[in-house]
């Protein structure tokens, strides 16, 4: 799988762009600031709908702009395609010319593992970003999920909004049930397809990550989640009614389900090093990446924002050997020269490649 052309239209500070990539390493190069990262937001964008950077897509639009547009050409094992996507007002997507109704007809037409210094932060901050890396990951490979995760998320909204009516204008408590039955019936789904993921995870996970250890170290996962079952969700919503409207939010449910990786045992965000924590990220990556290949039959598009330089040698060596039959696109304020792989070397500044290498 791989892009083989991106055009850009009042993206960022991108004015106009129009590319051709190689089918295996793309390396964009330049000060900070110049638009490097804009140019691996924009095939992101085209992959999952949405920027990794922003939820704000004016933001996407250039300045003194009203309209900003991205399409990507992709080849495939079995099949070729366009996605182009159109900012304004509204956000419009468009596969092969047609425009689609809802996100999951999108998901899964390329798929994407993004490497970025952010991601560093999955161990140490709080479970919202490990349930998104997760999120990110299924709902590639099924994208029913986020349909699921979507109507779940409006259904809590509108729960938490009744707590609030009947804490502060006397609604009647009763009328709860009806949330919690919606609330349960779509948490179901989505925790069984975590479930699922996580045994996946749990497969490769300890063996990629001995492999870049030499053995040295052990990995372990654990799932956590409130309940598992319509039944036993429901259960649990009517139990914390009383909470919840002191609260004025819903205490319990999959929208604060985490994960815990233990390295030798120990909780690696407590009590692992900074280079440990580095390492579990990148072991956790490649078995994004891993899982993905073999769900799909054929390897994911890497983007790489400025990650290489949060590596040493033997991590970076170790991303180096899964690059060999993969798409990248490689963000870096030097050139990278790397050898024995066939790569075309991109200069970026003020929203303009200047010039192009090939090796």
């Amino acid at each position: 799988m791989y892009i083989s052309h991106i055009k850009l239209q009042n993206f960022r500070n991108y004015k106009k762009l129009s590319l051709d990539l190689n089918s295996n390493i793309n390396i964009f190069y330049g000060d900070n600031g110049q638009g490097k990262t804009n140019v691996i937001e924009a095939v992101f964008l085209c992959g999952m709908g949405k920027s990794f950077r922003t939820n704000k897509e004016q933001e996407l639009i250039r300045l003194e702009e009203n309209f900003s547009e991205v399409e990507v050409e992709f080849q495939k094992k079995d099949r070729e395609g366009v996605i182009r996507i159109v900012l304004e007002k509204k956000k419009a997507i468009f596969l092969n010319g047609v425009k689609i109704k809802k996100l999951s007809d999108l998901l899964g037409k390329i798929n994407l593992v993004i490497f970025s210094p952010d991601d560093l932060e999955i161990l140490k901050e709080g479970p919202s970003k490990r349930r998104r890396f997760l999120d990110m990951m299924i709902g590639q490979l099924r994208p029913n999920y986020i349909h699921c995760l979507n109507l779940y998320l409006k259904t809590l909204e509108q729960r938490n909004n009744y707590l609030k009516q009947i804490r502060f204008e006397s609604k009647q408590e009763n009328m709860l049930e009806i949330w919690d039955e919606k609330l349960a019936e779509y948490a179901e789904k989505i925790v069984a397809y975590r479930i699922e993921f996580m045994q996946k995870i749990k497969e490769k996970l300890n063996t990629i990550h001995q492999d870049i250890t030499e053995e040295k170290e052990t990995l372990e996962i654990e799932y956590h989640t409130d309940a598992k079952t319509k039944e036993e969700f429901f259960r649990l919503l009517k139990q914390n009614h009383r909470l919840d409207m002191l609260k004025g939010y819903t205490t319990k449910g999959v929208h604060r389900d985490d994960f815990t990786i233990f390295i030798n045992g120990r909780q690696v965000n407590i009590y692992g090093s900074q280079g440990q924590n580095r390492t579990v990220v990148l072991s956790l990556k490649l078995t994004e990446l891993k899982i993905i290949e073999e769900e799909i039959g054929e390897e994911p598009i890497l983007l790489l924002d400025d990650f290489m330089s949060e590596l040493d040698e033997k991590r970076r060596n170790r991303l180096l050997q899964v690059m060999r039959n993969t798409q990248v696109l490689i963000t870096c304020t030097d050139p990278l020269e790397l050898r024995n792989v066939s790569s075309n070397l991109f200069k970026v500044e003020n929203g303009e490649i200047k010039n192009k290498e090939a090796f």
